[in-house]
């Protein structure tokens, strides 16, 4: 007789390598995503030094992404409960979107996506997948931690980016609206409050991640 449970976790396991392997090997993130927020903007006539700001701005969050599919795919493999698998995989689709658009606006200022994301996406996955192991409730508060710090790392982008560059913008802006929804479901769900100094280093990874990303 069969058992329908085994084969859900096994086309579970088979459509996150897909993803895993389509990240890596930087195949269109996702078909069928929701339509990019820049496409309702104007296409900017920017400078070389704009475009470069920009070019090096949207790299670094398309490589935050790619991020996040790792550490969102180590976390659902090692979930306690399918309700908590669901919601990873749920927030998951909208970071896939965002991966999407980032790519999308990438290739408009002509420029590369950075050429290390094999490097952070192995490493993502490898503490997503230590993060889950260490609990639900820990797992959901590296979650939590981890949308605060980008929802901050997303404002000073606002900042930053060329005031020509809408299209940039009004990428940045919707990725940062959900950033903050999925925080926010992290901490309904249950989150653990981390320790102090592992806020700090994941802050002082993450400006590794971003000095280098910004440049190769």
């Amino acid at each position: 007789m069969h058992n329908p449970r085994r084969y859900r976790w096994q086309d579970s396991i088979l459509i996150n390598v897909s993803k895993c392997i389509r990240t890596l090997l930087e195949l269109p993130a996702n078909h069928n995503s929701r339509p990019c927020p820049g496409d309702a903007k104007p296409q900017p006539t920017l400078s070389s030094q704009e475009k470069k700001q920009s070019s090096g701005m949207m790299r670094v969050n398309h490589t935050g992404e790619v991020c996040a599919q790792a550490l969102y795919l180590g976390q659902s493999l090692t979930a306690r409960t399918e309700t908590l698998r669901s919601a990873f995989e749920e927030a998951a689709i909208e970071e896939s979107d965002h991966l999407s658009w980032c790519e999308q606006r990438l290739t408009e200022l002509e420029s590369h996506k950075s050429y290390l994301n094999p490097l952070w996406f192995t490493g993502s996955l490898l503490i997503g997948t230590c993060a889950g192991l260490a609990g639900d409730k820990w797992s959901l508060g590296f979650l939590a931690e981890t949308e605060q710090q980008v929802f901050k790392h997303l404002g000073s982008h606002l900042e930053k980016l060329p005031k020509m560059d809408g299209r940039s913008r009004a990428i940045v802006a919707q990725m940062q609206e959900e950033e903050a929804k999925h925080a926010h479901t992290a901490i309904s769900y249950g989150a653990a409050e981390l320790p102090f100094f592992i806020k700090i280093g994941m802050q002082w990874m993450a400006k590794v991640m971003t000095q280098v990303t910004y440049y190769v």
